[in-house]
């Protein structure tokens, strides 16, 4: 297995080159393994992604969470990796081996950078482990892919999940006025990002 300890934070230089992916297998922090999505995620992911406090605080994750779901984003997100288009990281406790939640990044190849996004299992919210996976997918980013942008999007109020952008050393650019449509009502969006060679990363 391919694996990244993320612990130190190394050098940062910027160039434009085209990035390559890295086929990296995990990122280790001290609590957590950040991993492909494997098959046998299925039933806990679709258990929960299916709560609607987490749909509630994404844009992309649907409610109610229809069966079959969970299986499609799996695969898909191995195929996306392969054609470069994300890097999707299965949450995984490291004592339990228990799935929690996810993380990954959107990627556009051609401008070197991409999108986080995330959520956590209801159960493990206040944990700071959206933080702790965040600096390991954001290192990963800047020092593996060598992107040169990362942006994160938030609901406006959503007070945790800025938080979470503002502890990874991500700045806020700015709030889009009614950008989305969430279950019928237009909602405001706040936008941070990181620059490489900006940030501890």
């Amino acid at each position: 297995m391919n694996v990244v300890i993320v612990d130190v934070f190394g050098p940062a230089t910027k160039s434009c080159q085209p990035m390559k992916m890295i086929d990296t297998s995990a990122l280790l922090t001290s609590r957590l393994i950040l991993r492909p999505f494997e098959p046998g995620d299925a039933p806990r992911l679709q258990q929960l992604a299916g709560d609607r406090r987490v749909a509630a605080t994404t844009l992309r994750i649907p409610h109610p969470y229809a069966v079959g779901l969970a299986e499609a984003f799996i695969a898909d997100s191995g195929e996306s990796f392969a054609t470069g288009r994300s890097c999707r990281f299965a949450i995984v406790k490291s004592d339990t081996q228990e799935l929690i939640g996810a993380m990954g990044l959107e990627i556009e190849p051609d401008h070197a950078r991409a999108e986080l996004g995330y959520w956590i299992g209801v159960p493990y919210w206040g944990q700071g482990i959206a933080t702790e996976a965040g600096h390991a997918v954001l290192q990963h980013g800047f020092q593996n892919l060598k992107l040169n942008r990362i942006m994160g999007h938030c609901f406006a109020g959503n007070r945790a999940s800025a938080r979470v952008l503002q502890k990874l050393g991500m700045k806020l650019e700015g709030r889009l006025t009614q950008h989305v449509c969430k279950w019928g009502e237009f909602v405001d969006v706040e936008l941070y990002a990181a620059v490489r060679g900006s940030t501890e990363y």
